[in-house]
């Protein structure tokens, strides 16, 4: 599952709200110990454009 989010992730980088949507949808599918390494995957592919987005969604989730 966390492959597949990634993928999503990726292809829905293009747009803010759709990536933000996806990821909040992907937080909830992923496993519990999958979080972090979630997190920091997208700080470090995705932090240049949407650094803002990424922390607002976890601290969202109240997770890592």
């Amino acid at each position: 599952m966390f492959e597949m989010c990634k993928e999503i992730l990726q292809k829905v980088s293009f747009d803010k709200s759709l990536f933000r949507k996806e990821l909040v949808k992907s937080i909830g599918w992923i496993k519990k110990d999958e979080i972090l390494a979630l997190k920091v995957w997208c700080l470090a592919t995705f932090g240049h454009v949407y650094k803002d987005v990424i922390f607002e969604a976890f601290d969202t989730m109240k997770v890592a």
